[in-house]
């Protein structure tokens, strides 16, 4: 015969489980996708992370939610790929690589575009490698055949088709407009880049003479240091106050020059003095107003926040402190009356920090309307995209109907160069594919696009897309989930779906996961100025990937942030511990059993019916909420069952044939120990796939990896509710025996007098049935078992369901404590019959519910009755009435 050696180390130590066996996983390609016809596809792409450093615990709860998915559907039989990449993360590798290049007393323009462009690949070729590392210890299944880069040659494809597609379609569009401008990195930012804080400002009052010397008219600035480029000031049409003053000139302090007075219906007449100050260049609101009016525009800063040559002996100041020069300035001259202290909020780079500002500036941008029309509409069709929890749809909705053009150029050398070229004698601008044949005549445009226009397009671009016919666009697009935060649905998800409608017609996802943030245990978001962020990998060090996978995706529902705590990871490490050391005395109990030698087709005992009864209850529930992406519900039914279930009591019980001397009941007892254990470890695996792998390789299996072996499925032949029920009824009894023995301190291995009364035969039956677990459990001297038995005075009795316990404890016990006890327990059940009655009164309640909740009420207040029959029965006894 065949045995099967145990290999498993008498200690839980995830260092010694997890070393080596992802290079196994791998080399043995069982996360590669099959392409196999007979399969049904299953789809994630990974959100991508930036090439700039080390992933955080925001990652690894994300990417070990997909890895739950994908283990648990390619069990299922599905064919899965789960795409790996990375993202170039413009910006921030840039600003990365700048600084490396200060550290070395460089700059990017020492080096010259083409060669930083090289030190940038060398910068992603190192973080790349370590993100993979990450990945690998954190155990992602990942099909690294198809790893994507959002700069590699393909993507780039796809970006630049579909750039050309939108230009041709007037959906993209070269204008000069106000911009957030981040005056430290020199970039255009997208609306969403900017990061809005409330900052304690003021607001400065100012004079503005007429012209012709009849007076003046009052304005309000935040921002002094952009009255140099005012061209106008604005009152509202129909404001009695200024109508009359409508078409003359002011003149602008400190610069002199004469700028209109025009009538505008932007201005709000009850706001301030009613009259506002226009500067064309430096405000989104005043370069509306500006276009209206005609107005000239005067940029007065340059790029890099310092004031330009319009801004006259203010010229080369940095912004801020021009503000506190023209101040004094202007109180010197008697302009500037009244500085009020305002808090307002104040748009930050979500990137470097620096305050935003809005600036007069050339980019490329995205007609966004027609592109949201579709978006929106889609969502009223049956083939919407599924957000989970749903109230995310409405985010995302209210998003897609206020959005604005989408600024998509940006001053940077890494990224996806704009395919736009311009003649240098014409001026012409030439947009396609390639650039123009007499390349000579032309200069490309020295700016990238947003990282998140290649982002957008990475559900198809990765699949081989613009090439319809590539052989994952056809099989594996459109993917079926996404597993996001919810912090970027607008720069993300939004722009994936109208990008995927506009060139697949296709959603890109039929759900859309939302998790929240890892927060610490105080509910703080996690930072470096807080010093409380955590590496993963750190955990992963002490406690080992499982326990930090099992916290991260039970520790949460759906769309909620997650606290992280120390203290759960262990409790998990416990959790895992617990496995460990049960699965070695099974698998030491197990004889080298093989697989074909498995067959519980004998006689079973009710612990043995019990737990595979439970297993299909485990295996039912776990399926249906991972399906549902409830996971931190599907965990606490695997652990409730692993526990309480299987640990606690089936292997104690099965102690008792295993030590026995029945042969035929060893190895009933061997085979449905490791058919229980083997179903256990594959609900597991995707939340655990070290520790039950490394089990699973121990046990009596038909398979090469736990990864690929069968999905567990409801088997009714093994559900067995008599069975249940009467152990159900052996639990609760053995459970009173211990509390009985806690309260009076009677040790278990004391042996004690033993008096069980059952209500009618079949419960009788039941008992005398299963009398050695009473035996081996309760530890009596001397057991009687009976329906009319005489209760001793002095006694401490527990009632449940259909019997009644009683232990003569005499000279243990203090009657007056019992009989203080037992008035409790009548109290307790006086008020569980009141509840269910004032349901069953309940004319609301009586009308909504099903006939089956009634019933289990009306069972509930029977049970509640017969037990404080019971205890009052004996109660009564006690005090001799």
């Amino acid at each position: 015969m065949e045995t099967k050696e145990i290999t498993m180390p008498t200690k839980y130590d995830p260092q010694s489980i997890e070393q080596g066996r992802y290079e196994w996983w791998l080399k043995g390609k069982f996360f590669e996708a099959q392409n196999d016809e007979g399969k049904k596809p299953y789809t994630i792409v990974i959100p991508p992370p930036n090439v700039t450093g080390k992933l955080h615990l925001g990652h690894a709860w994300d990417t070990t939610l997909q890895d739950i998915l994908t283990r648990m559907k390619r069990m299922q039989g599905y064919d899965v790929l789960w795409l790996p990449g990375m993202d170039h993360a413009g910006i921030a590798t840039q600003a990365k690589v700048e600084e490396k290049l200060r550290g070395e007393g460089k700059s990017r323009y020492d080096l010259g575009r083409e060669k930083f462009v090289e030190e940038t690949w060398k910068w992603k070729e190192e973080y790349a490698s370590h993100i993979r590392q990450q990945w690998s210890k954190l155990g992602l299944g990942l099909d690294y055949s198809r790893e994507r880069f959002t700069l590699d040659e393909g993507l780039s494809d796809a970006v630049k088709e579909v750039f050309v597609t939108l230009y041709k379609k007037g959906l993209i569009y070269r204008g000069e407009y106000i911009i957030n401008w981040d005056p430290s990195t020199k970039t255009a930012l997208s609306d969403i880049e900017v990061i809005y804080k409330d900052v304690q400002g003021a607001f400065y009052h100012m004079k503005y003479p007429l012209a012709d010397g009849s007076g003046h008219i009052e304005v309000a600035t935040t921002r002094p240091e952009t009255m140099l480029g005012d061209t106008a000031v604005a009152v509202h049409p129909e404001d009695e106050r200024y109508k009359h003053l409508i078409g003359k000139t002011v003149i602008l302090p400190i610069v002199g020059r004469e700028i209109k007075i025009v009538g505008d219906d932007y201005v709000d007449m009850e706001f301030g003095s009613g009259a506002v100050k226009i500067t064309p260049a430096h405000d989104p609101n005043d370069f509306e107003i500006g276009n209206r009016h005609n107005l000239e525009r005067v940029l007065v800063m340059n790029e890099d926040g310092t004031m330009n040559d319009r801004a006259g002996k203010y010229k080369g100041m940095d912004r801020f402190e021009c503000r506190k020069q023209i101040v004094k300035d202007l109180q010197e001259q008697g302009v500037l009356f009244k500085i009020e202290e305002h808090l307002h909020s104040v748009g930050h780079s979500e990137r470097s920090g620096a305050v935003v500002e809005p600036y007069l500036s050339t980019q490329w941008f995205v007609k966004m309307q027609p592109l949201a029309d579709e978006a929106i509409a889609l969502q009223n069709k049956e083939n919407k995209v599924n957000f989970v929890p749903n109230r995310f749809e409405n985010t995302y909705l209210r998003w897609m109907e206020n959005i604005r053009d989408w600024c998509i150029s940006r001053q940077l050398w890494w990224g996806h160069r704009i395919p736009a070229w311009y003649h240098k004698q014409t001026g012409e601008v030439f947009v396609g594919h390639e650039a123009p044949a007499d390349i000579e005549n032309w200069e490309q445009d020295k700016d990238v696009l947003d990282t998140w226009f290649s982002s957008a397009l990475w559900p198809f671009s990765t699949m081989g897309w613009p090439n319809v016919e590539a052989e994952d666009f056809k099989r594996f697009f459109p993917t079926d989930v996404l597993v996001t935060g919810y912090d970027i649905i607008f720069f993300w998800v939004s722009r994936m779906i109208f990008q995927s409608l506009e060139f697949t017609g296709e959603r890109p996802f039929k759900d859309v996961l939302i998790h929240g943030l890892v927060r610490d245990e105080q509910g703080r978001k996690m930072s470096k100025s807080l010093g409380n962020g955590v590496d993963p990998m750190d955990v992963i060090d002490k406690y080992g990937a499982d326990a930090l996978r099992y916290f991260l995706s039970t520790g949460s529902s759906p769309g909620q942030d997650l606290r992280f705590s120390f203290e759960k990871v262990e409790s998990t490490w416990n959790f895992a511990n617990k496995i460990w050391n049960a699965s070695r005395f099974a698998l030491m109990n197990m004889d080298g059993m093989t697989h074909a030698e498995i067959d519980f087709s004998g006689e079973k005992s009710v612990a043995d019916k019990w737990i595979l009864t439970q297993l299909n209850e485990t295996i039912e529930t776990v399926t249906k909420l991972s399906e549902r992406y409830e996971f931190g519900e599907a965990g606490r039914a695997l652990y409730n069952f692993i526990w309480d279930d299987f640990c606690d009591w089936y292997i104690e019980m099965a102690k008792l044939p295993l030590y026995g001397d029945d042969e035929a009941a060893k190895k009933t007892t061997r085979s449905i120990l490791a058919h229980v254990l083997d179903q256990t470890m594959r609900l597991l695996h995707p939340f655990m796939p070290f520790i039950t792998e490394e089990i699973w390789q121990n046990l009596p299996h038909a398979g090469e990896s736990i990864t690929t072996a069968k999905w567990p499925e409801v088997n009714p032949v093994y559900s067995d509710e008599t069975a249940a029920q009467e152990m159900k009824m052996l639990m609760e009894m053995i459970r009173s025996v211990r509390n009985i023995r806690a309260e009076v301190n009677t040790p278990m291995s004391k042996k004690i007098k033993m008096l069980v009364k059952a209500k009618d035969d079949s419960v009788l039956k039941a008992i005398e049935k299963n009398q050695a677990y009473i035996e081996k459990f309760c530890n009596p001297e001397e057991l009687q078992i009976g329906i009319n038995l005489e209760t001793p005075e002095k006694a401490m009795t527990a009632v449940i369901t259909g019997l009644e316990i009683i232990l003569p404890l005499e000279g243990l016990i203090n009657i007056d404590e019992e009989i203080a006890r037992l008035q409790k327990e009548v109290e307790k059940y006086t008020k569980e019959v009141e509840r269910v009655e004032k349901k069953l009164n309940n004319e609301g309640f009586m009308k909504k519910a099903p006939e089956s909740v009634v019933a289990e009420e009306r069972a509930k207040e029977k049970d509640y009755r017969e037990k404080r029959a019971l205890v009052e029965a004996r109660l009564n006894e006690l005090k001799g009435i």
